[in-house]
């Protein structure tokens, strides 16, 4: 039975956001589970369409990918999302896998980053190991996407969990709460002197670049510097951190019992290797099977 491995994210057009967090989750998720064909697609139709009319490099969207498989023989196919939170993305993704359940012999799905309440934890674990060294002065914002879904609350459950175990973290939203005047009020209440501001986004694309570190007067920087606090922005996506890409793995072993999952313990810090075009599969960059 062919079987297929089908990694899907929102996506990003800025290309070396796409090679430095998403391409290395991909990378580790095929290392992985390499009895398996890899393939990508895109949840957001507005990047697969840049993408394609800029670069040329089509994208699959979910269904098409599904699909595609299906005409091309696959029938055992394993998917695991690269969402951060359980909000509308990664719910069509569920519908689409519904629709098409009864086309294929097996079709499991690795739910995303933030399911579990172990999840949390591991997220602050892989945050410390990303974080710069921090003064008693000092703390680290995250800046998540936010989401009108009720899964918003996930980033105030991290928000609280940070406080809880002390760690001189905060959460913020840029779609929901909570939001940078609620995030200013505390660093003032704690009397904060610097702040390293991070995306707390799978990829550094265009919410990092613009919404968090630019010197636009309604980006986060320049918000909290107008506060009188230092800010320093580190334009750098989760996808970049070896422990964050392990979560997925495991939350793609946990749905795959009959699999091998002892490979898959650390295959997130492996030396990436160039994935095989027969692998690969893309247009031009194999991304798709049609």
């Amino acid at each position: 039975m062919k079987k297929a491995l089908l990694v899907i994210s929102f996506g990003t057009s800025y290309p070396q956001a796409r090679q430095k967090n998403i391409e290395a989750c991909e990378q580790a998720l095929a290392n992985a589970f390499p009895d398996r064909d890899f393939f990508r697609a895109f949840t957001s139709s507005m990047i697969i369409k840049k993408l394609s009319q800029r670069d040329g490099l089509v994208i699959d969207q979910p269904r098409q990918a599904l699909a595609a498989l299906q005409r091309a023989g696959y029938q055992d196919v394993l998917i695991q999302s690269l969402h951060i939170i359980n909000g509308d993305e990664y719910e069509k993704i569920v519908r689409e896998v519904a629709d098409c359940k009864d086309q294929f012999a097996r079709l499991e799905v690795g739910v995303p980053l933030l399911s579990h309440e172990d999840d949390y934890q591991r997220l602050i674990d892989a945050l410390e190991h990303q974080s710069p060294p921090l003064a008693a002065d000092e703390r680290l914002v995250l800046m998540g996407h936010g989401t009108t879904h009720h899964a918003f609350a996930a980033y105030a459950c991290l928000d609280h969990m940070l406080q809880a175990r002390q760690r001189p973290f905060m959460v913020g939203a840029v779609e929901s709460y909570p939001g940078i005047d609620t995030l200013i009020a505390r660093l003032q209440q704690a009397q904060v002197r610097k702040v390293y501001l991070m995306p707390l986004m799978l990829v550094a694309g265009d919410h990092a670049i613009h919404d968090m570190a630019s010197d636009d007067p309604d980006s986060w920087k320049v918000q909290i510097q107008q506060a009188g606090i230092v800010a320093e922005p580190i334009v750098q996506g989760l996808g970049e951190n070896p422990l964050i890409r392990q979560l997925f793995i495991d939350h793609l072993a946990a749905v795959s019992s009959s699999e091998m999952t002892a490979q898959a313990s650390g295959a997130a810090s492996q030396t990436p290797q160039t994935v095989q075009p027969s692998v690969m599969t893309s247009r031009p960059v194999k991304e798709s099977v049609a």
